[in-house]
């Protein structure tokens, strides 16, 4: 196998001084431009990489960001990402990605490996399993940057950036109910995950505001999932609910299967929303009515909150803030009662 090029055999074959072509590679000003201009052609012909494991050493940067995601099978997470990618590349920074699995043991590990890799700051979503937040603590103790996003908590203390779940839900359960919509369903999820909490707290407020009674039966708790959704909307069939408010996307496309197998008409029977704008919301039949909620800018000013705590001065207030975005309601075809009143 061949052998990497190093800085000695750019030296000796411009027969200089190895700290020179290190210098002349770093564009040092103490460096000729006609030496800087040669060291970096020679460097180019012999295809020489630098070894950024080793600079990151000298340096004490590593350049490299750890971001922690409970899933990476979930659209939402993928395109948070991606505006994460998008700033980080435009500062020379390189991302290293690990996935809990939505478990706390996972979840450590990951943290684990991102203080081994010298990450210079973490991004993450809490997975739904965690409770317990020592190891986030841990990396603040280390003085290790940590911006929480979609799934935060505000006990850590840390900044992070999230979409107003609560009226995002709140919107949902009004459209539903302005579509004719009286007993309105929600499949929940773990009411210890705080996104989930304001869901919940949003759809029950909706019904107060339109004077419609909550009831205790209508309101079922699941693991978030196809699965679970299926499940958790076969015992609310039996209830006779007109409409389903789930606390996400792959929820509410669960529901659906469940509704449909019940031979169900959807939305004339029974009207369906989700929460995420996931991918395939658009594309199945009928189409998922939904929450987007803006995951490319999410990722974007996570990262940009990122290099606001890196170049600060006062630390400690960019600690305490919290960018909360505005949801937007995706009208389509599963809710749409009024306009569909005449499909099958």
């Amino acid at each position: 196998m061949q052998q990497p090029v190093t800085i000695n055999d750019i030296a000796k074959e411009l027969k200089i001084a190895v700290a020179t072509v290190s210098r002349a590679l770093n564009d040092h000003p103490a460096v000729k431009e006609s030496t800087r201009k040669a060291v970096k052609q020679t460097a180019k012909r012999l295809n020489y990489q630098p070894n950024t494991i080793a600079a990151s050493l000298r340096s004490g940067r590593s350049k490299i960001i750890g971001v922690l995601i409970p899933s990476a099978e979930i659209n939402f997470f993928g395109s948070v990402i991606h505006g994460i990618e998008k700033v980080m590349s435009n500062n020379g920074y390189n991302v290293l990605i690990y996935q809990s699995n939505e478990l706390y043991e996972f979840e450590k590990k990951g943290i684990e490996t991102f203080l081994r890799s010298r990450v210079e700051g973490v991004l993450a979503s809490i997975s739904k399993e965690t409770i317990n937040l020592d190891h986030y603590a841990a990396l603040k103790k280390r003085n290790v940057p940590l911006i929480l996003f979609d799934r935060a908590n505000d006990a850590l203390g840390v900044p992070s950036v999230v979409v107003d779940d609560y009226r995002g839900a709140f919107a949902a359960t009004s459209h539903l109910i302005q579509q004719g919509c009286r007993r309105i369903a929600h499949i929940g999820g773990q009411q210890h995950v705080a996104i989930f909490n304001q869901r919940l707290r949003g759809y029950i407020d909706a019904l107060n505001v339109y004077n419609i009674p909550v009831e205790d039966d209508l309101i079922v708790y699941g693991k978030v999932s196809i699965q679970s959704g299926k499940e958790c909307m076969q015992v609310l069939l039996e209830r006779d609910p007109d409409a389903v408010f789930a606390v996400e996307d792959f929820t509410a496309l669960g529901a659906i299967q469940a509704i449909k197998a019940a031979g169900k008409k959807i939305p004339n029977d029974i009207a369906v929303a989700g929460f995420a704008n996931e991918a395939f919301g658009e594309y199945i039949t009928p189409s998922l009515t939904t929450v987007n909620q803006q995951t490319g800018r999410m990722g974007e000013e996570a990262a940009k909150l990122f290099f606001e705590i890196l170049n600060s001065k006062n630390k400690d207030a960019l600690y305490a803030r919290k960018l909360v975005l505005e949801p937007q309601l995706v009208s389509r075809e599963s809710s749409l009662k009024i306009k569909n009143n005449d499909d099958e």
